[in-house]
């Protein structure tokens, strides 16, 4: 597809008529309960996406670095092509994704923040990744996230709502209708409404920042599910990382690819100060969602062990916080 014009992304966003104001506060009145009921040792529901185990020669975890990172190379830092490399060396998106699949892909657009702030998911990443699940016979993908502030600002400015479209992505915004309330039946999370495109998907894809957040020390794929929910999610805060847990418990994606084209090394989760960020030219991709941010922590200076919810992931069984125990290739 074409590019589009800004005044063009405004006129069709506004006779769609999507936003309905910020997902926090998206069906507050009507669900603002559960939301730190422990609930025992009823099983917790789950939406498992995931695939079958990688077949042995194939790496569990790949990491995609530009040749030289940092260095002025014609296409060396092309997010697109670290995003391809990533995704073969795990086997190719037919992998993944099968004809006639549903496809939700989830980046971080919580924030009204443009690319060069590293608040949300680079849009070249993003528009790869749709790109690639088309390519692997994906009948519809759709590209959506509960935004923090305010949601039209934060896809546009994002540059997200742009480069999905010209790929061909269905690019949803949060509204009141889609969320509808569950049962998560999580140790924090009890009854709460769940954003439906992620629900009713055949496959789901992870495709969170790397980034500091200032509660949770780092924030990439297990705290990106913080944007499959409605209501108050800032009450969640006061137990932040047991939340994380439960929401990586109930949603298990398909694929994870963490963008650390440019990474917010502090003041995240919002950031808005240029020099917050670094370069860092490289892409995750994994099946693990918990090796994923056990990796990606260590960009930001961080240890595993010093990041409660991974360790809690890891005991739950969601996948592993040794990331030196996978099958790794850094291509």
């Amino acid at each position: 597809m074409g590019d589009i014009s800004r005044r063009e992304v405004l006129r069709r966003l506004g006779a769609a008529g999507l936003v309905l104001g910020g997902a926090a506060g998206v069906a507050a009145a009507r669900w603002d309960r559960g939301g730190t009921a422990s609930v025992g040792a009823e099983r917790p529901q789950t939406r498992d996406y995931r695939i079958r185990e990688a077949p042995p020669e194939l790496p569990q975890l790949v990491v995609a670095r530009a040749a030289g990172a940092g260095a002025l190379v014609e296409g060396a830092a092309d997010p697109a092509a670290l995003v391809r490399k990533a995704v073969e060396a795990l086997g190719g998106m037919r992998r993944f994704i099968s004809r006639g699949d549903v496809v939700v892909v989830k980046p971080n657009i919580g924030w009204d923040r443009t690319p060069i702030h590293a608040a949300n998911t680079n849009p070249k990443v993003v528009a790869e990744v749709v790109r690639l699940a088309y390519d692997a016979g994906a009948k519809t993908v759709v590209v959506t996230d509960a935004s923090c502030n305010e949601p039209n600002r934060c896809f546009q400015r994002s540059g997200i709502w742009k480069a999905a479209y010209d790929v061909g992505a269905e690019v949803v915004l949060p509204a009141e209708h889609r969320f509808r309330g569950m049962r998560l039946k999580g140790e924090v999370l009890d009854d709460w409404p769940v954003y439906t495109p992620l629900v009713n998907a055949d496959k789901v894809i992870n495709v969170p920042i790397a980034k500091h957040h200032n509660l949770s020390k780092y924030t990439a794929a297990m705290k990106n599910w913080y944007g499959a929910l409605g209501g108050r999610r800032n009450r969640l805060h006061q137990n932040i990382d047991v939340s994380i847990a439960d929401l990586a418990t109930f949603i298990q994606p398909t694929l994870t690819i963490v963008d650390a084209i440019r990474v917010l090394m502090r003041n995240g989760p919002q950031g808005g100060n240029v020099a917050d960020a670094k370069d860092m030219h490289t892409v995750i991709a994994t099946t693990d969602q918990v090796a994923a941010d056990a990796y990606g922590c260590q960009l930001l200076g961080r240890k595993p062990e010093e990041i409660p919810y991974l360790r809690m992931g890891d005991e739950r069984g969601l996948g592993t916080m040794r990331w030196q125990n996978l099958r790794l290739a850094e291509v």
